[in-house]
């Protein structure tokens, strides 16, 4: 991911940086994959109604940009705030196309199968299986059915169905055998 921090009619701080850096990282393991830049500005405004500072987030994803600005008197607070307010908004675009996605297209499930987890990945939340017809499949956690992650391990028997996804085979549910 592509970051960019400036700062108008003033220096930004290094705690402001430290700051930004560690929503950023946070922001990537919420939703790896997602972002693809960040830009933050920190601009000193001249206005005594709308505060002394303002911050905005200009987010680029897939398709699609996220913007959020926030004003205030002190900057550390508003950063908090904006970043927050940028991972509902990301989780809230997630949601929308996951829904999208989930409406059967031509045909929707393209079959079902079983196999074994090859790889996981939890704090990511994914992971693959390897059917026996050799093919490899994603999965997010979202897809498991009865069971949770944390009962995964790799080689565990699982069946799934599965769908093209955008970037290849997609289970769209996983249940242990």
């Amino acid at each position: 991911m592509e970051l960019k921090v400036e700062g108008r009619n003033l220096d930004v701080r290094k705690s402001w940086q430290d700051r930004i850096d560690e929503e950023k990282e946070r922001l990537m393991r919420h939703h790896p994959g997602l972002i693809l830049n960040l830009r933050v500005t920190i601009e000193e405004t001249t206005s005594h109604k709308q505060g002394g500072y303002e911050v905005r987030l200009v987010t680029g994803v897939p398709n699609d940009t996220v913007v959020v600005k926030r004003k205030g008197d002190s900057v550390a607070p508003l950063l908090v705030e904006a970043f927050d307010t940028l991972g509902l908004q990301l989780k809230e675009l997630q949601r929308k196309r996951r829904q999208t996605s989930k409406v059967p297209e031509a045909g929707g499930e393209i079959g079902a199968g079983f196999g074994v987890i090859k790889r996981l990945s939890p704090y990511e939340s994914y992971g693959f299986i390897v059917a026996n017809d050799g093919r490899e499949i994603y999965f997010h956690e979202n897809a498991l059915k009865d069971l949770v992650m944390d009962q995964l391990a790799e080689g565990d028997s699982v069946s799934f169905g599965v769908t093209e996804g955008h970037k290849g085979p997609q289970a769209t549910w996983v249940r242990a055998v």
